[in-house]
């Protein structure tokens, strides 16, 4: 089967792909066809997120591109999942987000499911609107949950850099157990 999803970024301005894919295939693949419909040269990784109809998702939760974890294989990548597997009618949703530095999110949802066509060669572009800006921006939706005030206080101006030196005091490396010296 074929599945069409329309990909959108989290920008103020409607900036979307629309993308026909296998069903069958990895969210790897489905990875690269998103970088490819939206022009980033793919040096940066990526995660997929599951999400609830409203979109809310945990980062705890990725999919990531490359295992991670301490103990090899402790961790399951995008080519360990097929599309299929992870979307559907019943979960049509999911997150994606490229560059972690950069934080570009896109809402991917399932939009339609087809028959595969002989002629046409998958993943495919099927649309394109709105050009990617320069940087990563937000449409305050990702940050719905997230008041600034957890952050900063109740004013901006309250902001400590100090509070989050993770470096502070003269013997925190001691305190965790660490050898400044381990090379």
């Amino acid at each position: 089967m074929i599945y069409k999803f329309r990909a959108i970024l989290d920008a103020e301005d409607d900036i979307f792909r629309d993308i026909a894919i296998e069903s069958d295939n990895t969210l790897e693949d489905l990875h690269n066809a998103l970088v490819n419909a939206f022009g980033f040269d793919g040096t940066e990784t990526g995660s997929f997120f599951t999400c609830s109809d409203d979109w809310a998702w945990h980062e705890e939760d990725g999919i990531p591109m490359f295992d991670t974890g301490d103990v090899p294989g402790e961790i399951k990548t995008m080519a360990e999942y097929k599309i299929e597997d992870l979307v559907h009618e019943q979960n049509t949703k999911i997150v994606y987000v490229y560059d972690f530095f950069s934080m570009w999110t896109f809402f991917v949802e399932l939009g339609a499911v087809e028959e595969k066509k002989d002629d046409v060669d998958y993943p495919t572009l099927l649309f394109s609107h709105g050009v990617l800006p320069d940087e990563a921006t937000t449409s305050g939706f990702r940050g719905a949950d997230f008041n600034e005030e957890d952050l900063y206080g109740e004013h901006e101006d309250d902001y400590d850099e100090e509070d989050f030196d993770m470096f502070d005091g003269d013997d925190s490396f001691e305190d965790m157990g660490f050898d400044e010296n381990w090379n």
